[in-house]
């Protein structure tokens, strides 16, 4: 079997026993063993639809069939049937609300990235790439990054062992940037990038001096960014590194960050 399958199996099977308990007392009581039953699950509202993969996976778990109509990724209306079901009937109501939860909160997340991306090609910054954070709620990260990836936003690091990212805490306790970033360079594998997070131009300077891969520009104003940038390109430092905004940023005030100049985009609303 698929090894992520079978990641994706073990959350399932930990999300259906939250919700069952030792058992659904309604359904057994009302509903027999032997009943067959068939739906469909529809849209109340436009969004962008993602984890039909995995709720095809779950309705296996309770003996269950889902056949998707349409693929994740797809933006539909109000009123759009999305997925086929099919099997016992108990089965089908003891795994509905998780599958439905699941289902919603992916597309939620895919939505709003999906939205954050259009926006940000609409004020001219298809350059621009929006990536989601780590703050995702614990058990849901898979699901979570996997709706932002269908949205079209970039997952960022899934886990603490995907890249180094020297932010505040670390440089409050390890010492200066330039020594934290050599350190990184002399112990971490060559084939990890380092990211340095700076809320200051002065800071900026230093990160890439040091030869990090990415400076990610924490909390600072659009005007901000734009001076950081221009003091950069002036110093011969910007075609070397990534240029990544985070910190506040929003649908409302996306577009005035788009326009910056920086490459990455990272908003952790997406997962909110």
């Amino acid at each position: 079997m698929d090894p992520a399958k079978l990641v994706i199996e073990g959350s399932l099977k930990s999300f259906l026993a939250e919700d069952l308990g030792y058992g659904d007392i309604t359904t057994d009581a009302l509903i027999g063993a032997s009943m067959k039953a068939t739906g469909h699950v529809t849209c109340n509202e436009s969004c962008v639809v993602a984890g039909l993969e995995e709720t095809q996976i779950l309705l296996e778990l309770v003996g269950c069939t889902g056949s998707p109509i349409i693929k994740d990724g797809r933006r539909v209306g109000h009123g759009a049937k999305i997925l086929r079901l099919s099997g016992p009937a108990g089965s089908i109501l003891k795994a509905e609300r998780t599958l439905l939860n699941l289902l919603s909160h992916m597309s939620g997340v895919a939505t709003a990235t999906s939205d954050l991306v259009q926006l940000a090609n609409k004020n001219g910054a298809a350059r621009v790439r929006i990536a989601c954070t780590r703050k995702t709620l614990p058990g849901l990260r898979y699901f979570e990054k996997k709706a932002v990836e269908i949205g079209g936003g970039d997952t960022h690091r899934l886990r603490l062992d995907d890249a180094v990212l020297i932010k505040e805490n670390h440089l409050a306790l390890a010492g200066t940037i330039t020594d934290c970033v050599h350190r990184a360079r002399e112990r971490v594998s060559f084939t990890k990038k380092i990211e340095v997070e700076v809320t200051e131009p002065k800071q900026a300077v230093e990160a890439a001096q040091a030869r990090a891969d990415i400076i990610l520009l924490d909390n600072m104003k659009p005007d901000a960014i734009v001076k950081t940038i221009s003091i950069l390109q002036e110093k011969g430092f910007r075609d070397r590194v990534i240029l990544e905004a985070s910190g506040g940023i929003r649908k409302e005030n996306l577009p005035s960050y788009a326009k910056t100049g920086v490459d990455i985009i990272s908003v952790g609303a997406i997962t909110h």
